[in-house]
């Protein structure tokens, strides 16, 4: 009995002991299918994107931006390679000290580094981060000799712009930049990457959704070492679109030269039709550095430059226009039957009204002066007594008739509309009521008014043509990558001025006399083979007091200004030039406007066959003989 009580207890006690461990192992593996059932069948979406993560890897391709060409085909701007430093984050374990050894092995400056890192969250693991533009191929050769070193570093290839004429036509074209924060949340740039590059300024920004095209790219599979085992699907970029512009190279290049240096604008339109064939902004900046990041010299010297380098004057310059609005007051007088072109007044060098003196820029006077002695030799007398009878209001009028005093719609950005003051606008401006006395400095374009250069060219084109305002256009086409015309630009005609043609004939004839007869002040645009019709313009920054030649500070000379449209008899072409702080009109601005006149005509000849005689000029200067004889007429009211 005692040995089967102990071989019952020897059975039994060994039975107990597996119970709880049966009991642990049921709830081990009870927990182990628990996790799996979590893993794959409520977490499988998520483990399975964070596979895929894992193998598959994207390349973007940048699409090429299209080219700008000028009427003629001319390349202006195209591309040129980039080179970009890009990271993906599922190779990279240590972010921070990736960032570290980069700028040190790159010499860059971590915080851009780090910065453009920040912008990356929330973005795919497997698509790349670009975190430096532009880099030099000295770089590039020290990331590849380092690539075992700097797992999930890539080098990608971007075309960014080369500008055939360096700085040529820069306020005009424009340039790219890297596409920031706040661009990226705009929907018209919903298809776009943090580092891609995109137009900032001038056509490059106005005609942005034709010239970019469409990013293509590969994704690829690749071993946890980062290898690419094969190509998964490719999708080639799309070449953005390419625009033919409205305006000559070669012209645009002159008118730029012509400045030589000087601050100021230059517009170049064709009166039939409004197409603008030279668009100047003087001085210019070089718009390939804004594909990176500017030196911080040549930013500065920018910013401290007098001349203001990176303003588009030609579009957001507003200037008084001087004696160049005198024939849209002449304009008014005929059109009111105020005068007529036989009407003469005597100017003794200056009028008095209300107790106010009101000086000619002549201060001997001008004598008797008709309607076109005073275009001619821009008597200030004249035009003070002409706009004392019309009155503020129907000078405005006739302004508004050629659609001052408002955009032009040239189609880029930062337009400026410039001013037409009126008696109810100084009521509402300054609530005050419109003196006699404001209306004469108005009445020889000073006081309120204001002008752009755009402006200064339509009105010019608009007498020229006698009454048709066309919108001031810069794209003739746009073409596809295979130079196939997608879209054809027309002359657009905004309106016309009602004005009578015997009126615009009797202002012309005094234009005509500015530039070609004895005392014109605008001898210095004269040509020998073509007759030119113009007129200068002096406008006061500041009121300088009597003695206008004593030495004065920069920024408070007086401005340049010239218009003019030639052939007189026939016209084909209209130029507004502004001298920024340069003095007299017939002086500074006259000049640059005969020398753009002399390139464009110049152009329209058929080349010539080149022959050797002994009767040859044998140097620019024998050449330029005929030019020379006007030499002596030219300075001539020069200072008007």
């Amino acid at each position: 009995m005692i040995k089967v009580q102990r071989y019952v207890r020897e059975v039994a006690q060994p039975r107990q002991r597996t119970i709880p461990l049966a009991i642990v192992v049921t709830v081990l593996f009870f927990l182990l299918l628990l996790r799996l059932w979590y893993l794959q069948i409520i977490r499988v979406d998520d483990y399975r994107a964070m596979s895929e993560n894992n193998r598959l890897r994207f390349l973007p391709v940048a699409a090429s931006r299209g080219a700008l060409m000028d009427r003629n085909g001319t390349v202006m701007v195209n591309n040129r390679p980039s080179f970009s430093l890009s990271i993906i984050p599922q190779e990279v374990k240590d972010v921070e000290g990736m960032l570290d050894k980069l700028a040190s092995l790159l010499k860059l400056d971590k915080a851009e580094l780090q910065e453009r890192w920040e912008k990356s969250k929330g973005r795919a693991r497997y698509y790349p981060v670009v975190i430096a533009v532009n880099i030099s191929r000295e770089q590039v050769e020290i990331v590849e000799e380092n690539k075992l070193w700097l797992p999930g570093v890539e080098v990608s290839v971007k075309p960014v712009r080369e500008y055939a004429f360096q700085n040529s036509g820069a306020h005009l074209l424009g340039y790219i930049g890297e596409i920031s924060d706040k661009e990226l949340d705009l929907p018209a740039y919903g298809d776009y990457n943090p580092g891609d590059y995109i137009g900032k300024n001038g056509i490059e920004k106005a005609w942005e959704s034709e010239l970019h095209g469409s990013d293509g790219g590969r994704q690829l599979e690749v071993d946890s070492r980062g290898r690419v085992l094969r190509v998964l699907s490719e999708s080639s970029p799309t070449v953005g679109n390419s625009l033919v512009l409205t305006v000559d190279s070669r012209l645009q290049r002159t008118a730029e030269q012509a400045f030589g240096g000087q601050a100021g604008a230059a517009v170049v339109m064709n009166v039939n039709n409004g197409e603008v064939l030279a668009f100047v902004s003087s001085p210019t900046f070089d718009p390939s550095l804004f594909a990176g990041r500017i030196p911080a010299d040549i930013w500065k010297g920018y910013l401290e430059d007098k001349r203001h380098p990176l303003e588009n004057k030609a579009l957001s310059g507003q200037y008084p226009p001087g004696s160049t609005f005198k024939m849209l007051t002449a304009l008014a007088g005929l059109e009111a039957g105020v005068v007529n072109e036989n009407t003469s007044v005597y100017c003794d060098g200056a009028y008095e009204m209300g107790g106010s003196k009101f000086r000619c820029w002549s201060k001997s006077g001008h004598g008797s002066v008709n309607l076109r002695k005073s275009l001619k030799e821009s008597c200030d007398v004249y035009y003070y007594q002409l706009g004392e009878k019309l009155g503020v209001d129907r000078i405005a009028a006739m302004a508004e008739r050629f659609l001052l005093g408002r955009e032009m719609g040239i189609g880029l950005q930062n337009e400026k509309k410039g001013l037409i003051p009126t008696s109810a606008w100084k009521l509402k401006r300054f609530g005050k009521k419109w003196f006699p006395g404001e209306t004469l400095p108005v009445a020889i374009g000073q006081g309120y008014l204001l002008m752009t250069p755009i402006q200064l060219a339509s009105m010019v084109a608009t007498v020229a043509n006698e009454g048709t305002i066309y919108r001031p256009h810069l794209v003739k086409r746009v073409v596809d990558p295979d130079g196939k015309t997608i879209k054809e630009f027309s002359p657009e005609v905004l309106g016309t001025t009602g004005i009578s043609p015997a009126s615009f004939k009797k202002v012309k004839q005094g234009l005509f006399a500015v530039v070609n007869d004895p005392g014109g002040t605008g001898a210095n645009a004269r040509l020998w083979d073509v007759k030119v019709a113009g007129k200068t313009g002096t406008s006061q920054v500041v009121k300088l007091g009597e003695d206008r030649k004593k030495a004065v500070a920069y920024q408070y000379k007086d401005h340049g200004l010239f218009v003019a449209f030639a052939p007189f008899d026939k016209p084909e072409i209209a130029v507004a030039v502004v001298v920024e702080h340069g003095g007299g009109g017939g002086a500074v601005a006259a000049p640059i406007a005969g020398r753009i006149l002399r390139n464009y005509f110049d152009l329209q000849k058929p080349p010539a066959p080149r022959q050797k005689t002994e009767d040859a000029p044998q140097d620019e200067s024998q050449a330029e003989t005929p030019v020379k004889k006007l030499e002596s007429q030219a300075q001539q009211g020069a200072d008007e």
